[in-house]
């Protein structure tokens, strides 16, 4: 993946993390700031980020789960014309996350050809991951994050439209289930598919399918995973469950069960599925083609498999 070394985009780390573990490690967010109902700085960086309708821009890729977390919060919070977005093409290049000149992947708000056109935008000596999603401020020209899991928050404090994804009676459960569900499943597929040895993949894989039951469990419980209530620890869940079957299982040798074999679970996703607006935010086809794009260590060849046919749309049984 590439990065902006002091303003300079490299399609290579020249210094990548350790790996004498084969653990798959990933890098922290560097661009921290939050939108407040006032303008107060948030938990993290600076303030003077009003929630405006048509202040804000994302940038996005529909390939990436964390974008997705993003996306869910704007449609959730019925945001789509006080936040405007673009979409990264599909497939990266040695420029990482590119644009094209027109079209549905083309960049409405600087003409940039690459993402890491914006990201040199952020400081004249710019040192981070070039990722999706960063959040825009038109009126400062400026980036206010690029942290997904604060987006998502953000949207939900400081905006007053929409669904209220983080009620504070159920905080401590909703933030308890954020934490499993981020290392061991969102986080979890991925030090699978990336693991190095024999080891570390092992123990990524366990714990992807341990949370999994335990999701599974909880699903037979409650309709959403803390009541009768979609919550943020739910929108976080749901873009790893839209891969699932179609990618990770497969290209990330996630493959002790599919989703479809968890009568709960499989429910539960098509239900969120259905929800408004959500099969919106959801490609399963450019899903397949980023996780089975040329990769010296995954997929040399680059083939994209024609399955599996899945039917997201069918009842979910859930009322």
């Amino acid at each position: 993946m590439g990065l902006m070394l002091n303003g300079t985009y490299l399609a290579e780390d020249p210094q990548p993390d350790s790996r004498e573990d084969g653990e798959f490690r990933r890098a922290k967010s560097t661009i921290r700031n939050w939108i407040t109902r006032d303008g107060s700085a948030g938990p993290t960086g600076e303030g003077g980020f009003t929630p405006q309708p048509g202040r804000y821009h994302l940038f996005l890729a529909w390939n990436c789960p964390w974008a997705h977390r993003a996306l869910l919060a704007r449609t959730f919070k019925e945001l789509d014309d006080a936040v405007s977005v673009s979409f990264a093409a599909p497939r990266r290049t040695e420029d990482g996350w590119i644009f094209e000149a027109e079209g549905d992947y083309a960049e409405g708000l600087f003409g940039a050809s690459a993402l890491h056109e914006i990201y040199a935008r952020v400081a004249p000596a710019y040192t981070g991951r070039v990722t999706v999603p960063v959040l825009w401020d038109r009126e400062r020209n400026i980036a206010v994050s690029n942290e997904s899991a604060d987006i998502v928050r953000m949207f939900n404090e400081a905006f007053d439209t929409g669904l209220e994804l983080f009620p504070q009676d159920q905080s401590e459960n909703i933030e308890r289930w954020n934490s499993l569900i981020y290392s061991t499943v969102n986080n979890g597929v991925y030090r699978a598919g990336f693991a190095r040895t024999q080891k570390a993949y092992n123990a990524a894989v366990r714990e992807v399918f341990e949370t999994l039951d335990k999701i599974e469990d909880q699903l037979s419980q409650s309709r959403y995973l803390t009541g009768d209530a979609f919550t943020e620890c739910d929108l976080r869940l749901f873009p790893t469950l839209a891969r699932f079957d179609v990618a990770y299982h497969y290209a990330f040798k996630c493959n002790l069960k599919r989703l479809q074999d968890y009568p709960n679970l499989w429910a539960y996703a098509r239900d969120i599925y259905q929800m408004p607006g959500v099969a919106q935010t959801v490609r399963f086809e450019i899903y397949k083609q980023g996780y089975f794009s040329p990769s010296p260590l995954r997929n040399p060849l680059g083939i994209v498999p024609a399955g599996p046919m899945i039917d997201w749309s069918g009842p979910h049984g859930r009322g």
